[in-house]
């Protein structure tokens, strides 16, 4: 089984990963936040190409319209239970048109709640959409913990096989649901999955795999779930052809770097385009709320629009 392969190094090079409070300050003897997971060694194309955003893109502001933020249950049939997803409506939205959708995934220790809580995608999308700069869009929050108890408690290291699981539930549970309840386009062009960490992994593995379903997919610090390069892209030319945009980042802080920087490189090798964001953050929720920032003003934009694809590396 893929999980086998990989459990034994998320175990060791996970330790620390659920010090995921953004608020919580460093203290005399202990490493800077995100500051573990092994040796960071940077080169040459390990560089920040997008700025740090100010920290007012997720202040409320009064003299715009709002989106809807609302929690809802689904009938999940691959786990056998009621679930819950968190679920962005954008500004003026109706069913006379037809939404692009972002599924963006949570870490090992979080749920459909995380983002919410130090990200604010609501407000975000809020302030982007109204200053044009990214389209209204619908942005789905799940739990990507597929198993019917699905709480970040006791040890979440023991519910890793559940975020393998969850394929199962995103592609046949997820997805149906959304497009039942909401006005959504269906087709791949409309549709992206981006997450944090253990959420990073799930996106490239299950995005890359199943590029019929997603054309826009986003790795913030990705966890050691996420596969070999050569499995994640066996078929470089034919991603490259169906790929509207593939996104990396990581900080250069956080000592999971090595994972993005290895699939970073093969891509780079085989001349698949990509962004390779690096900032000056760890493995927290400052870097993960900048990029998701930056990743949403590229989605669903004209591939051939010279603004946007000049932005994708080789």
């Amino acid at each position: 089984m893929l999980f086998d392969k990989h459990f034994t190094c998320l175990i060791i090079a996970l330790p620390l990963v659920l010090t995921l409070d953004a608020t919580c300050e460093a203290q005399p003897g202990r490493p800077p936040r995100g500051a573990f997971g092994g040796p960071i060694e940077l080169g040459p194309n390990d560089t920040q190409r997008y700025p740090d955003p100010p920290d007012n893109i997720v202040q409320e502001r009064t003299d715009i319209s709002h989106g809807k933020l609302e929690m809802i249950e689904y009938e999940s049939k691959s786990v056998g239970t009621t679930r819950k997803m968190n679920v962005y409506t954008p500004p003026e939205y109706s069913t006379d048109k037809k939404y692009p959708v972002l599924y963006l995934l949570h870490g090992i220790g979080g749920d459909e709640t995380e983002w919410q809580r130090f990200a604010t995608p609501d407000m975000m999308l809020d302030n982007l959409i109204a200053d044009r700069k990214a389209v209204p869009m619908i942005v789905v929050m799940p739990n990507g913990r597929a198993q019917k108890n699905d709480r970040a408690e006791g040890n979440v290291f023991a519910a890793a096989p559940a975020f393998e699981k969850f394929e199962d539930d995103l592609l046949n549970d997820v997805i149906p649901t959304i497009e039942t309840r909401y006005s959504v386009a269906t087709d791949r062009a409309h549709r992206a999955l981006a997450g944090l960490s253990m959420g990073g992994g799930q996106s490239l593995n299950f995005g890359l795999k199943h590029l019929d379903r997603f054309a826009w997919i986003g790795g913030f610090s990705s966890a050691p779930n996420t596969k070999s390069p050569d499995e994640l892209v066996p078929h470089p030319a034919e991603t490259t052809k169906q790929l509207e945009l593939l996104w990396l980042s990581c900080g250069n802080q956080d000592g999971l770097i090595r994972i993005s920087q290895r699939t970073q490189r093969y891509l780079a090798e085989k001349q698949v385009p990509h962004i390779w964001n690096v900032d000056s953050h760890g493995h927290d929720a400052t870097h993960w709320r900048n990029n998701l920032y930056h990743f949403a003003q590229l989605l669903f934009q004209d591939r051939n629009d010279e603004s946007n694809a000049s932005k994708a590396e080789k």
